[in-house]
């Protein structure tokens, strides 16, 4: 299978189109999903949908901020991992699958144990001889640290891993959607993350409250506010030298595939790791000229984007 670079459709023109058209107006059925639920060793739990088709190779894909397994990016990967001979996982972050979780922390860009927790479960299975990881946005920064964190350890535990539309560098990317040209993804974020600090009031009363929450304008706000302290960080500084993943490109030791369109809204230029990928033979980067954030929207019959034939181009690749 042949694939050329990404190129979006003549009336896509421009980055927020590019990244607001798929999230809008793509529409995947995702009753193939099957649901189980995992406890965690703090007393919380890990809502996972499994995607089978009776394979020894498996897919696990990590959505992005705010996301889950029924955004497109997600069950369209899986579905098409699936018509390509794997089975796919696509679990959800704390809080995100319908269902505000039991602990007062929910989920951030670096919290590494519970993918780790999701990785160890489907390994336990003993069904598989091959895995994968996936990751979009947030989720791929998270599966970039985790493989940096276990470095060696990876080798022979996960085949190789694809990640598109990664902010590698946490904090240029929260200053750049802090500003006016990026206001309308600010917001919604700031908008489904107050949701979520309401439904955690309820659950620990005077351990988080929302007062004067409409002053919280960005991303530093919200995390000096509640990310840091509720996960153990400094302040949103702390946590984001911590946990941007280009920092950790160099300790991978197993193939990875970065793809982030030259165009993203989200990005900048520190977000381009090129000179970690350039240092480890491992790491590839990609910079289609267009795609916009988790964008990459192609039209044809099969309702596949060109992330997901990249996605499964780079595995077949290697596998």
């Amino acid at each position: 299978m042949k694939l050329k670079s990404y190129k979006a459709p003549i009336f896509l023109p421009g980055s927020h189109l590019q990244t607001i058209y798929p999230s809008l107006f793509r529409k995947i059925d995702c009753s193939f999903y099957q649901r189980e639920r995992i406890e965690t060793t703090d007393n919380d739990f890990l809502d996972l949908d499994w995607s089978r088709v009776n394979s020894k190779k498996l897919i696990i894909i990590s959505h992005g901020l705010e996301g889950s397994s029924q955004r497109s990016y997600v069950s369209g990967l899986a579905r098409f991992m699936n018509q390509n001979g794997w089975d796919a996982l696509a679990w959800n972050f704390r809080s995100c699958s319908g269902e505000i979780n039991r602990q007062l922390c929910f989920y951030h860009s670096g919290k590494t144990d519970d993918l780790a927790t999701v990785i160890e479960y489907a390994q336990k299975s003993g069904l598989y001889d091959q895995i994968a990881l996936a990751g979009f946005s947030m989720g791929g920064n998270l599966s970039l640290v985790y493989l940096g964190e276990q470095g060696s350890k990876a080798v022979g535990k996960i085949s190789a891993a694809v990640v598109f539309s990664v902010p590698c560098d946490l904090k240029s990317s929260a200053e750049k959607l802090a500003t006016p040209f990026n206001m309308i993804y600010m917001k919604r974020f700031l908008h489904y993350l107050h949701k979520k600090v309401k439904m955690k009031m309820e659950l620990f009363p005077g351990l988080i409250d929302d007062s004067d929450y409409d002053k919280i304008k960005n991303f530093k706000d919200f995390d000096d506010r509640y990310t840091a302290p509720i996960h153990g960080f400094l302040n949103a500084e702390d946590y984001w030298q911590k946990c941007s993943s280009r920092f950790f490109i160099p300790d991978i030791k197993i193939p990875v595939l970065i793809v982030n369109a030259g165009n993203d809204p989200f990005l900048t230029e520190q977000c381009f790791p090129i000179r970690e990928v350039s240092s480890n033979t491992n790491a590839h980067l990609e910079i289609p000229d267009q795609g916009g954030h988790v964008g990459f929207t192609q039209f044809n019959k099969e309702n596949v984007y060109w992330s997901e034939r990249r996605a499964a181009l780079f595995l077949e690749t290697l596998l």
